[in-house]
């Protein structure tokens, strides 16, 4: 069956039919946004507007695009969850550092010579396990064997998953994202292994059975939802083992690694509708490419029909009629500068984004490592989506539950300087001194959305009395410490921004200063 073909009767793509089938359901209204009124219930439903089907598009998109859905652009922080099958197992090497191969410059770069092959025989993606186990002669290889044995299949693992996710409480991860202030979560609804997280309809004809009986998938959105988060679904269109065996090895294997059978598509094409009509997904978080036979014009616009304030990413396919992505991807990896279309910054907090047993400490990163991420993406007009790893209980590893308190505890204070704001004309600059060694501390700048108001964040704490902002390129009328209890005083030192403290500033990973311009 040619391409064209298949386009012509995308089977079960009706959008007349999904929009006739939640007519009578609202986003707000299949949304359950209620609170609790107990103060150990986090929610963001007095922060953030009611999820609207008709919320207004941000005046930041791009010329000549579908408008940017304001929420998106104002929502900065979202949360990406890796689970399923691997994290029995949860073993991967440690060896390769993903922010390294995201640097040019770095040996291990992953686009240099030999660095695909490099990374995938070393690689220290858990949620890779299955393809890792596929290759002679890896670590993960040996450690399958000498701890299951070599003839014990990788969807032997299902068994043991689908007992101890029983325990698995999806309020308890909801309470969590709502505490790290995070305005939506990402769900990996079936990743590169094909295991589906929720009780599909749509029969795997290669894997019978290889899905989870208990809906994941629904129970994380209305526990999200509850705290007026947003639920989006991340689906691997590109890679499915269960339908092209593994492994991936090389950079061609990268380029189009998709099964080509129409059957395939008309799969991808099926479980994405069957998402979209039960979930309703604020974001559809496509990986590695789609199927060459899938419609992606029909499927964008079935779903911005059933959802008119959702939003889709990049990594679909190359067909030239596909409509533009709401906005671009950056793994492990930040732009340079301010960056004039919406992108995500999405990584693992670690080197990995699922579980991963030989994990260290040190690895997982600071609490301070992330708020510096998070306020840097934003001041280039990103979003950061920040992957937490589950193990096979639904446990989340005590570093990463860490990082996302503090991160919570820091925008609590500071989160006027980050939701709902603009990049300025420059995203940062350096303070005069005031470092601990007595050198310069780098500062971001981000701006309100009227742009009277632009934030000074500086990442560290300066020493003194006083912080001096190197060549401040605006005209300050007032100055205020965010947390603090008013106005303080303020000079323009020979172009510098001089601020006046009362007392010398608490240590914290950053200091947001609201600096309202002159008129």
């Amino acid at each position: 069956m040619t391409r064209h073909a298949l386009r012509t009767r995308p089977r079960g793509f009706s959008a007349t039919l999904v929009v006739a089938a939640l007519a009578a359901c609202t986003l707000a209204a299949c949304s359950d946004s209620s609170s609790s009124s107990s103060p150990a219930q986090a929610t963001l439903c007095d922060d953030v507007p009611a999820i609207d089907a008709a919320a207004a598009p941000s005046a930041a998109s791009p010329a000549g695009t579908r408008p940017l859905p304001a929420w998106y652009d104002d929502a900065k922080l979202g949360i990406m969850i890796h689970w399923g099958v691997w994290t029995i197992p949860g073993w991967a090497e440690t060896t390769l550092d993903p922010e390294r191969v995201a640097d040019k410059n770095d040996p291990d770069y992953l686009l240099a010579p030999g660095g695909i092959e490099r990374f995938v025989r070393h690689n220290p993606y858990t949620e890779w396990y299955e393809n890792s186990l596929a290759i002679d002669g890896t670590a993960t290889q040996q450690f399958h064997r000498e701890t299951y044995g070599a003839k014990f299949p990788y969807t032997g693992f299902q068994a043991a998953f689908e007992e101890q996710s029983a325990a698995w409480d999806a309020d308890d991860w909801a309470r969590l994202f709502a505490t790290a202030r995070a305005r939506y979560v990402v769900f990996v609804s079936k990743h590169h292994d094909g295991y589906a997280l929720w009780p599909t309809s749509v029969a795997n004809p290669e894997r019978p059975g290889w899905n989870s009986s208990r809906d994941f998938v629904g129970e994380l959105a209305d526990a999200v939802r509850s705290r007026c988060v947003r639920l989006g679904l991340y689906y691997s269109g590109g890679i499915d083992w269960s339908f092209r065996a593994p492994p991936v090895t090389s950079l061609l294997e990268f380029v189009d690694p998709a099964p080509a059978s129409a059957e395939y598509a008309r799969y991808v094409e099926q479980q994405y509708l069957e998402l979209i009509e039960r979930y309703r997904p604020s974001v559809l978080w496509n990986d590695i490419t789609s199927p060459k036979l899938v419609d992606e014009s029909a499927l964008f616009s079935l779903y911005y029909a059933a959802v008119p304030d959702g939003v889709v990413n990049d990594r679909w396919g190359f067909d030239p009629t596909t409509p533009l992505p709401d906005f671009r991807t950056a793994e492990y990896d930040v732009r340079d500068g301010i960056y004039n279309e919406k992108w995500e910054a999405v990584r693992g907090i670690g080197r990995t984004f699922g579980f991963n047993v030989n994990q260290t400490v040190e690895q997982y990163g600071t609490p301070e490592k992330y708020i510096h991420l998070l306020i840097d993406v934003v001041s280039k007009n990103g979003n950061l989506l920040l992957n937490v790893g589950p193990m096979a209980d639904g446990s989340i590893p005590a570093p990463q539950v860490t990082v996302l308190e503090e991160l919570g505890a820091w925008l609590e204070t500071n989160g006027e300087a980050i939701f709902a704001t603009r990049p300025w004309t420059q995203f940062g600059g350096l303070t005069r001194f005031g470092g601990p060694n007595g050198d310069d501390l780098p500062v971001r700048f981000t701006r309100s959305a009227d742009g009277r108001t632009v934030y000074a964040i500086v990442l560290g704490t300066p020493t003194g009395t006083s912080v001096v902002l190197r060549l401040f390129a605006g005209t300050a009328a007032s100055v205020r410490l965010l947390g603090g209890a008013s106005d303080l005083d303020f000079t323009d030192d020979d172009g510098d921004l001089r601020i006046d403290l009362s007392e010398e500033l608490p240590a914290s990973a950053a200091h947001a200063f609201a600096i309202r311009l002159a008129d």
